[in-house]
């Protein structure tokens, strides 16, 4: 068979999809509602804004030739790729959520999923983090997915507790000093 009816692939199609976080084994995927509130939104934007506009400059493009040199059109196909692909990620994600209240838990001193934890380690050192989704988790405001060391360190740990954090440079002791979840949300509003 001649190269001409094979199909090119510049290899980078799937990188972004291996460089997702993965679900673990049997696991499921938690996330709050403005997690899945933020992850739907930004499907429905690729979906209904981003996708038609790259859609209308790729037409635009072919319908001026010579495809093999117009930069609209190599880069609006890559581009369109890019937005299919996340668009079935988002939708594979959101399809399998389960999203959990961390509310519910408003006044319990004992650790679940979307609690702000503070805690103190060996050294002294304090922190405080919020356990979240892993679609949704962002180490630059201090919260970890609830599949990261830490957060199952402490996970159902209370207040005054201490949990064992295994580390590459050995055990460390964590204490938990509060907890504290978001407002319910009066419904009848």
């Amino acid at each position: 068979m001649s190269k001409a009816f094979t199909k090119e692939t510049d290899g980078a199609d799937d990188d972004e999809e291996l460089a997702l976080p993965p679900l673990p084994t049997g696991g499921k995927n938690y996330i709050t509602p403005a997690g899945f509130a933020r992850l739907r939104s930004e499907l429905l934007d690729l979906i209904d804004n981003e996708r038609p506009k790259i859609v209308d400059i790729v037409h635009w493009a072919a319908s001026n030739g010579d495809r093999s040199e117009n930069g609209d059109y190599l880069y609006g196909k890559k581009r369109l790729r890019e937005i299919d692909r996340r668009i079935r990620f988002l939708t594979k994600r959101l399809e399998i959520a389960e999203v959990v209240d961390p509310s519910v838990h408003f006044g319990s001193e004992q650790v679940f999923f979307g609690a702000t934890v503070t805690y103190v380690d060996d050294e002294g050192v304090e922190r405080a983090i919020t356990i979240m989704g892993i679609d949704e988790a962002d180490s630059h405001v201090a919260q970890v997915s609830w599949i990261a060391p830490v957060a199952r360190a402490l996970l159902k740990a209370r207040v005054g507790e201490e949990v064992q954090l295994p580390t590459p440079g050995g055990v460390r002791n964590l204490e938990v000093l509060s907890v504290q979840y978001p407002l319910p949300v009066d419904s009848s509003k």
